[in-house]
């Protein structure tokens, strides 16, 4: 058996152990942070937490379960059932102004274990603290924000799982920090970290693609290039107005060198991040948008099967309908929702014919979901989609129900 599942197990059937003992009335829910119109990059610490008296560790976490039934140009696979995901968060305070959180994802729940987020963050200044060990880079918003909970929609977006690799995180380190000026807030983050390598133009997909990079586990003892991947963000929020972000990430991804012998000509690869959320006040309209470029220097014996240039989003508008007492749930909501998204995996023309490069996709994506609380989402969601292939031929389309839950726990 596998050395991480061992530990997991022993570490849940430890903690069920000490838990049992415990007398229920010490146990006390930890609140999310209490800053109004927190940042994006709060949200790794954003989450509820389960304390127990006054021990120094605290334990939460969130579940995934769908039911999906969607056809593609008439076929279809029929029912499904699936349990996307089981995260367990870890989080101390280790002492004055030290802490330390980790994030486990079991993802699906019987053949991956994955640690997404094991930081220790250590504060100078409320402008300058120190991150340390197993970090998500920051690029757009929901790499970072990215809790099934905290959405209406039981996919993720597709700009954030088959452009920009989700939740992608790497061993590095960095600094960030936030200030406040009345109605204004300001954050920074900037991290030197591992980060992707050949795969992402060597890989089963047969094109540019980032998310191959996730595959490979060795980037957590080395890094490919032996050059750090740069990450950074700013984001500024106004009370009024919304949250906007300016993100980047960019480096040296191939292996150029080995033993100090060069073999091979250094390739980069630059992304580019803006996202924006916002709520309408008095209708309660909540919008959240975010839009990505990439760029990968690719080997020019290479076909243009494999684009140098991608691009993608998405945006997200819900909407409250109803917020009241329902069936004894006090405050629950019903929100409709709507997705619109798209990604072009291939920017450009054919350099013989002159004809738009295919390959890109397009969703939209209405939805219905209950909150009894704001902790828990019922949510039902219709999907329409249409493909192109990289010819540009007649897309296939996509269609179909799915309904999930996802609550934190």
């Amino acid at each position: 058996m596998n050395k991480s599942i061992v530990i997991v197990l022993i570490s849940c059937c430890l903690f069920l152990k000490v838990n049992a003992q415990i007398d229920p009335s010490l146990l006390k829910i930890q609140p999310k942070d209490t800053v109004k119109n927190a940042l994006n990059m709060d949200a790794v610490y954003n989450r509820p937490f389960i304390g127990v008296n006054k021990m120094p560790v605290s334990l939460g976490g969130y579940v995934e379960a769908n039911w999906q039934h969607l056809g593609t140009d008439g076929v279809s696979d029929g029912h499904q059932f699936q349990f996307r995901r089981l995260t367990l968060f870890v989080a101390s305070t280790i002492g004055k102004r030290i802490k330390f959180l980790s994030e486990i994802e079991f993802e699906p729940a019987e053949k991956e274990i994955g640690i997404e987020f094991a930081a220790v963050d250590v504060e100078f200044h409320p402008l300058l603290n120190l991150r340390g060990g197993m970090i998500l880079n920051p690029i757009g918003a929901f790499n970072q924000n990215h809790d099934g909970p905290k959405w209406e929609f039981t996919d993720r977006p597709i700009s954030a799982t088959q452009m920009l690799p989700a939740t992608w995180s790497n061993v590095g380190f960095g600094l960030y920090g936030k200030t406040y000026s009345k109605n204004w807030m300001f954050g920074y983050e900037f991290y030197l970290s591992s980060g992707f390598d050949n795969s992402i133009i060597d890989n089963n997909e047969n094109k540019t693609f980032l998310p191959a990079a996730k595959q490979n586990s060795a980037r957590f003892e080395e890094t490919a290039s032996g050059t750090p991947l740069f990450t950074g963000k700013i984001a500024a929020r106004n009370n009024k107005i919304g949250e906007i972000g300016l993100s980047y990430m960019g480096g040296i991804y191939n292996k150029w060198q080995d033993d100090g012998i060069v073999i091979d000509d250094k390739r980069r690869l630059d992304v580019f991040a803006v996202d924006f959320n916002t709520t309408i006040p008095k209708a309660n309209t909540y919008i959240t948008a975010e839009w990505a470029w990439v760029n990968v220097q690719v080997p020019s014996t290479y076909t243009q099967q494999y684009g140098n240039k991608q691009q993608g989003g998405f945006i997200d508008i819900v909407q409250p309908i109803i917020k009241r007492t329902i069936l004894g749930w006090k405050d629950a909501v019903i929100n409709i929702a709507l997705r619109a998204e798209y990604v072009d995996w291939n920017v450009g023309k054919f350099n013989v014919t002159l004809t738009n490069i295919g390959e890109d996709i397009w969703s939209i994506m209405p939805a219905l979901s209950f909150r009894p609380t704001s902790q828990t989402v019922f949510r039902l969601n219709y999907k329409y989609q249409q493909q192109k292939d990289i010819l540009g031929n007649p897309p296939s389309k996509t269609g179909g129900f799915s309904f999930g839950i996802s609550t934190y726990f």
